[in-house]
């Protein structure tokens, strides 16, 4: 995906979350505040979702959010963002395990014609052995984008080497918080851990 495709995806997002920089009066707040988020903490993103996981079960968000997770949605055939996006998750839950912070990086494919449940857990598994891929029906995966509030479609119409628009968000979920927090896209590792493992704290 090219950069521009990149940022008008990452713009249309924004727009969609419509929480950049802003801090509402929740039961979130000040855990934000003080862990230097930019979201409204329990705002209208995320909630229940069913999808096929790397091993063909059918799963949901109770079966594979059951700690602190970094979920993204990319697909496999992706040239540039997705690897570097999954390969930073990767990298934060290393520096998270090494502090004893506990986190389940998820990769949700928003292409699921190409991405089996096969090919999601061979992608995860060159990341990290934690990562778990998910996919699903082409109505699974609307819905739970849905959710998320993220953005995906195909960028041309080639029928079997397209590439995809997309949002690049990576969303920090607690499991009983449900979503608290986002990182955009050129946020380094260390710094996805350090505001990871302050709400992890303070939860």
């Amino acid at each position: 995906m090219s950069k521009a495709i990149a940022i008008t995806a990452g713009a249309v997002t924004v727009a969609m979350l419509g929480v950049t920089y802003v801090f509402a009066m929740s039961r979130f707040g000040a855990t934000a505040a003080a862990c230097g988020a930019t979201a409204v903490g329990g705002a209208d993103i995320g909630g229940p979702f069913e999808l096929i996981s790397e091993t063909g079960e059918t799963v949901t968000d109770a079966d594979v959010i059951t700690e602190p997770a970094l979920i993204y949605f990319g697909y496999t055939f992706c040239p540039d963002v997705c690897p570097l996006d999954a390969a930073r998750n990767a990298a934060a839950v290393d520096i998270l395990a090494e502090q004893g912070v506990s986190v389940t990086p998820l990769f949700i494919t928003i292409d699921p014609a190409r991405d089996t449940q096969d090919v999601v857990g061979d992608y995860t598994d060159n990341f990290h052995p934690k990562m778990i891929g998910l996919t699903g029906s082409d109505e699974q995966i609307a819905a739970v984008s849905r959710a998320y509030k993220t953005y995906y479609a195909k960028a041309d119409d080639d029928p079997d080497y397209y590439l995809m628009q997309h949002s690049t968000f990576t969303y920090l979920v607690l499991p009983e918080a449900g979503f608290v927090e986002f990182f955009r896209q050129p946020t380094p590792a260390e710094e996805v851990a350090e505001i990871t493992a302050c709400f992890v704290a303070q939860s």
